[in-house]
């Protein structure tokens, strides 16, 4: 019975039911949380393989440097693009709003060390280069590994057919059975949402008064700026640039969407993503395997607004006025910030340190949010995902790679 029932529409009755486990049994949650990091390990065990082998294969179809460059150049522009429109849509609601204005937080008591360090826009550029790619692939270094993938791919065209065909054959093969793995992974993403979001919800039990009272409408300025870009802005770029179907489209990237939601983790869902926009959304093998893998790890819409929301909260809870070059100041940090975020759970209060010392708020200002971050962060790295997704089928249609879109 249960396999008569559409994935998505089992991971949505999931979430509904962990919600359910763990606002009613807060204290049982241990024994199901296992599935959850199951699940998790799990996905992240393919991302590497997977990512290395559909770059690979992906440049090596390609064809020509300038092919390469061409679709290069669209996926960053797009990327860019994007980040700074769900930039401004934060701005804008946040200055129309001002959440932060008046409200009662005991400033005075907020007593927060973070000790996290982030490395400069410069040091992340020079950090794409690897000195050691088995070492950046132990670490999980996804935007060394793009780098040296590109690269691999793009000098395996270079060399004599006798010897770069075997090796496209083996990359070839090994993303065919890289999808394999994903598909079967993919059939247990029910199992791992329930026990991710129930322990979630138990968790989190103790901040639901807060989370209904002075955080509230920070909440509802953060999730109403998401839903603009999610619902407004992307769906029609890809409508005009893309010349798809937005719903048709949002109703094939259900299981990455739904998934990305429940674990917050871009990177994890990334095989999900793949799979479902070549498959559901009808883009090349080609697209998918070089702009998706690059959106999972400079593209982060939902981070980069959410930054943006944030820090204008904090000050205005100081009671600091930001000005236009500070606002400036903001929207530019928190673009080149996001760019080097890194795709798993709370990312993206490092990048938040950046922000704050940038424009010169106090770090301790993170105390304020860090009871609903978590929470946020699941619908930002939904629409992290959604925004790759959308680049994909734009980007594909761009260079007549779309099939039944």
């Amino acid at each position: 019975m249960l396999n008569k029932i559409q994935l998505h529409w089992q991971i949505f009755i999931a979430l509904l039911l962990a919600i359910a486990f763990g606002i009613l049994f807060p204290n049982q949650v241990d024994y199901v949380t296992w599935m959850g990091d199951v699940f998790l390990r799990a996905l992240r065990m393919i991302i590497i393989p997977l990512i290395f082998a559909s770059i690979v294969s992906g440049v090596t179809g390609i064809g020509s440097s300038e092919n390469l460059g061409r679709m290069s150049l669209k996926t960053i522009s797009y990327y860019l693009l994007t980040s700074l429109f769900a930039i401004v849509t934060g701005l804008v609601m946040v200055n129309l709003i001002k959440p932060g204005v008046g409200a009662d937080l005991g400033l005075s008591m907020v007593v927060m060390e973070l000790d996290v360090t982030a490395d400069s826009f410069g040091q992340t550029l020079i950090k794409i280069i690897p000195t050691n790619i088995i070492d950046a692939m132990a670490k999980g270094d996804l935007p060394a590994i793009i780098f040296f993938a590109i690269f691999f791919g793009f000098f395996t065209t270079k060399v004599n057919a006798r010897y770069s065909a075997p090796i496209i054959d083996f990359f070839n093969a090994v993303f065919e059975v890289m999808m394999s793995i994903t598909m079967f992974v993919i059939k247990f993403t029910p199992l791992g949402v329930f026990a991710i979001v129930a322990g979630l919800i138990a968790e989190q039990s103790g901040n639901l008064l807060m989370v209904f009272g002075s955080l509230g409408i920070y909440m509802l300025t953060v999730i109403g700026a998401l839903a603009i870009h999610a619902f407004i802005t992307l769906p029609v770029l890809l409508k005009f640039l893309g010349r798809a179907n937005p719903v048709k489209h949002a109703r094939g990237m259900s299981v990455p969407l739904l998934t990305a939601f429940s674990t917050s983790s871009s990177s994890a869902t990334l095989p999900l993503t793949m799979e479902a926009v070549e498959f559901k959304s009808g883009v090349s093998n080609k697209t998918t395997s070089f702009v998706l893998p690059l959106g999972a790890t400079i593209n982060m819409d939902g981070t980069a607004l959410y930054q943006c929301v944030a820090v204008l909260f904090i000050a205005q809870a100081y009671g600091i006025e930001m000005g236009i070059l500070q606002q400036i100041i903001i929207v530019i940090t928190a673009l080149l910030a996001s760019i080097g975020a890194a795709g798993i759970p709370m990312a993206g209060l490092v990048i938040m340190t950046i922000i704050l010392t940038a424009v010169g708020l106090p770090l301790e200002g993170i105390g304020l949010i860090l009871a609903v971050d978590r929470i946020l962060d699941m619908f930002r790295t939904a629409v992290n995902v959604w925004s790759d997704s959308c680049g994909a089928v734009i980007i594909a249609k761009s260079e007549g790679e779309v099939t039944n879109v």
